[in-house]
């Protein structure tokens, strides 16, 4: 019973900038709602919504990041993941597991480092 009324997944398809944009131009025109846009290209109204936001974000019409500065970040974070184990490879055995977003490091108060800061009692 369960498998009743639940619909396969659609597969994943990619387009093009071009006809993303042609999309979003036949949603603006607004003789069509973008249910019927996307119903007429088959296509999910998510989708579609989707691109018409994009598409005033990238005119300025509508705060949130451009789709170049969208392509900047993607191609910046596996970078970003590389120089960062790179880092932690040279540096040593880690001492602590890694910290969250805001996090603050903690203080190490010993070792050399903390013996040369003290004053030593004789």
């Amino acid at each position: 019973m369960e498998s009743m009324g639940r619909k396969k997944p659609r597969p994943r398809r990619s387009f093009t900038p071009e006809f993303k944009a042609e999309i979003v131009e036949l949603c603006r025109r607004g003789d069509r709602s973008v249910g019927q846009v996307a119903k007429d290209f088959d296509l999910t109204e998510t989708a579609v919504r989707d691109w018409v936001k994009q598409a005033e974000v990238d005119a300025g019409k509508r705060d949130g990041l451009t789709s170049s500065e969208r392509e900047e970040l993607a191609q910046l974070r596996p970078e970003n993941r590389r120089l960062r184990e790179d880092v932690e490879s040279s540096s040593g055995p880690r001492l602590s597991s890694p910290r969250r977003p805001g996090e603050r490091a903690p203080v190490h108060r010993g070792g050399e480092a903390g013996r040369s800061q003290r004053q030593t009692r004789v």
